[in-house]
């Protein structure tokens, strides 16, 4: 990044800090703001030097206009609503909104204590294959019962629900695979930048690493010989700036094929279910109900299974994921038989 880019990011930093500071409804967190912005302000003079020192003329500042949106939105919604359009915007001490204060928990002492409040809970994986194949099970199987309502003959039941099984998992792979790409793009950006200014000015890193801890409760004095210790050695000062002032895990970016491979079998698993029949040989109306059947089976057990996750009853789980599922199917049966008549 050129230094008049790095002087206009701080400007905008302090300015749109400023905004957050005024429409954060907690005072402790409004005061990190406020306290961020005079630092980042402190950075724009620094650059403001070195750009005077080899002639440059500044221009006049403006906010982005994302930045103006972000400021919009935080007065109405709240930072704590839009953190990642905030993180974006190289907003730091987001991790405020997520990470215990000294009065509750501990304030970390090492990197492995910092890492541990920006780690994910609960089983992502199992959590993204239930969803998955929830998803698959319902599309399919309302696909499925829409053009035996239309009164489609064994065969192109077959082959639609085929499409619909690689249409819908292509489209969840490539959806998760530009989602999971986007964010890590963003995350590694935001750590490059973090490094820039780590090499650029390394107390001034320290000093809002500092002030973050101090709005967790610790004594300033106490926050700054912490900020210290933990900015000493530039390849751990990376990965403590990374996950305490932009709340990111390092460790956690994610694969965007493995996402992708992972949502593709996951969804056709799913999908799958209600076609299982009609590969065993079974015609309408017969593979139809036996589909119907399997459907209901899979959409109970993945209801039951994201009981894991809420904490509820599983056996109720399974049943409101049931009613959901049939009604989806029973509405998709009915529209199929209404257009099959139409059209015949």
């Amino acid at each position: 990044m050129s230094a008049i880019d790095s002087w206009y990011e701080e400007r905008q930093s302090a300015w749109l800090y400023r905004r957050l500071a005024q429409s954060e409804r907690k005072s402790g967190v409004a005061k990190l703001f406020a306290e961020l912005a005079a630092a980042a302000e402190q950075q724009a003079l620094h650059w403001e030097g070195l750009l005077s020192a080899d002639g440059h003329a500044l221009p006049v500042f403006r906010p982005g206009w994302r930045a103006r949106l972000a400021a919009r939105l935080a007065a109405v919604f709240g930072g704590n609503r839009i953190k990642p359009l905030l993180a974006a915007l190289k907003v730091r001490g987001l991790s405020i909104y997520s990470m215990p204060t000294a009065s509750g928990h501990a304030v970390p002492q090492s990197l492995a204590d910092v890492g541990r409040g920006h780690r994910a809970v609960g089983g992502g994986n199992l959590r993204a294959a239930i969803f998955g194949i929830n998803d698959g099970l319902v599309s399919n199987a309302s696909l499925v019962l829409g053009m035996v309502g239309a009164s489609a003959d064994t065969g192109i039941v077959l082959t639609t629900g085929v499409a619909g099984l690689l249409a819908g998992a292509l489209s969840m792979a490539s959806g998760e695979y530009v989602s999971v790409r986007s964010q890590r793009e963003l995350f590694e950006h935001q750590i490059a930048l973090e490094r820039e200014e780590l090499a650029e000015y390394p107390e001034a890193e320290a000093e809002e690493l500092a002030l973050i801890y101090a709005a967790r409760g610790l004594s300033l004095e106490e926050a700054r010989a912490l900020a210290t210790r933990m900015v000493s050695d530039p390849a751990v000062a990376l990965d403590v700036l990374s996950r305490e002032e932009l709340g990111l895990n390092p460790d956690d970016l994610g694969s965007p094929i493995g996402a992708a491979g992972f949502s593709f079998v996951a969804f056709t698993l799913g999908a799958l279910i209600p076609l299982l029949p009609f590969f065993f040989g079974t015609v309408l109306p017969g593979a139809a109900l036996a589909g119907s059947l399997l459907a209901a089976a899979g959409l109970f057990a993945t209801g039951a299974a994201m009981s894991l996750f809420t904490g509820r009853n599983a056996a109720w789980g399974g049943l409101r994921m049931l009613a959901i599922g049939g009604g989806a199917g029973a509405l998709t049966f009915t529209i199929g038989r209404l257009v099959g008549a139409g059209i015949g």
